[in-house]
């Protein structure tokens, strides 16, 4: 910075000069254009994307004084307990746990919760461990695609919102290899239980799915279903096509058939197939056929099946689709289902679940 000298003269310039040059500078910035600067739109944020802004400033949430950091905290309503109970159980005070339930009551009937429901919360407790807590924030899922979230304002007060999320349908193609089981691997990719059931029962007709089914088998699954912005699954469809291990099946539904039919690459129906294994779940296969010595009678003959060792109770799925009737009483009766109850050495006890009417034939 240059030093004050009182000796030199000072400069001194003419207010005419001082006009000339401002002239001259807004000339030049005239020169170059007036361009108009617009603002960036910025598109709106959707429901997903609110919960998750939500679920961050949860965690992030400054403490107030004397309090820990927001723990999260899940609830499930018991049986016989109120919403109000449910949520003192997190550590709140009576009055604040009040609070909470009237605002949520704005918006949903608490009267509609049913034992089971679950719901989390974000809670400060106090650093010495005396006192009640404090809710940070509360959320909620009040049906597939909506959520109720309850947080604190910087006033302190609560604060309710209610997010939509859009519902869109889409088709699922779900091609893996399998890790530890087929079920597991196929739920990993969006496949619902109903889904993993529809395409064991179809490979159970080309294989035994516990000892033919290995990790790295390749399979694929391609099904519809309703999904929520967030990625949750609202609703599956049909299984349309399965594929194990090379073995293709396809749903086909002909035309003014109420019914869907699933067949392999050759064209073959499903339901004229016999399954490899009639029990899903079995710890061994207690005799082959062939022949053996009767386990009962100790004579050698032959032995025209093949019997599985499972647990009492173990469902029996009939291996083609078939049906079997006989009259009880002058009534034809037909068997709904079956059960495994056959041990060791003991004999075999019938406990088939017989109707007095007759039902339509269950099929594999």
């Amino acid at each position: 910075m240059a030093q004050f000298d009182p000796r030199r003269q000072p400069v001194r310039l003419a207010p005419h000069l001082l006009t000339t040059c401002a002239a001259v500078g807004i000339a030049l910035l005239a020169g170059r254009g007036y361009e108009q600067v617009k603002a960036e739109e910025v598109p709106a944020l959707t429901a997903a994307q609110i919960e998750s802004l939500e679920a961050q400033a949860y965690a992030a949430a400054a403490a107030p004084a004397g309090m820990t950091a927001p723990e999260a905290i899940p609830v499930q309503i018991r049986r016989g307990e109120t919403f109000e109970q449910a949520v003192r159980r997190t550590g709140i005070g009576a009055d604040e746990a009040r609070a909470v339930a009237a605002t949520v009551a704005s918006a949903f009937d608490l009267k509609d919760m049913r034992a089971g429901l679950r719901f989390e919360t974000a809670v400060s407790k106090p650093r010495g461990g005396l006192g009640d807590a404090r809710l940070i924030g509360l959320t909620m899922r009040t049906g597939p695609a909506s959520q109720l979230t309850v947080s604190r304002s910087f006033d302190g007060a609560l604060r309710l919102r209610s997010l939509d999320e859009k519902i869109t349908e889409e088709t699922v193609v779900a091609n893996d290899k399998v890790q530890r089981s087929l079920s597991a691997s196929a739920r990993e990719l969006g496949a619902t239980s109903a889904v993993v059931r529809r395409a064991s029962q179809l490979f159970a007709h080309k294989f035994d799915m516990q000892r033919d089914v290995r990790a790295s088998d390749e399979f694929t699954l391609v099904f519809d279903r309703t999904v929520t912005e967030s990625g949750r699954t609202v609703e599956t469809g049909e299984l349309l096509y399965a594929e194990l291990k090379g073995h293709a099946f396809y749903r086909f539904q002909p035309a003014g058939s109420k019914t869907a039919q699933y067949f392999d690459a050759t064209g073959k129906n499903t339901r004229t197939a016999m399954m490899r294994t009639p029990l899903q779940n079995f710890r061994r296969v207690s005799s082959n056929f062939g022949v053996r010595t009767h386990p009962i009678s100790g004579y050698r003959k032959m032995h025209q099946g093949m019997d599985f060792a499972a647990s009492t109770g173990t469902p029996v799925v009939a291996p083609p689709t078939a049906w079997w009737s006989r009259p009880v009483a002058g009534v034809v009766t037909a068997t709904g289902c079956a059960s495994a109850t056959r041990t060791a050495w003991k004999a075999v006890t019938a406990t088939c679940r017989v109707s007095p009417r007759a039902c339509a034939p269950v099929s594999a």
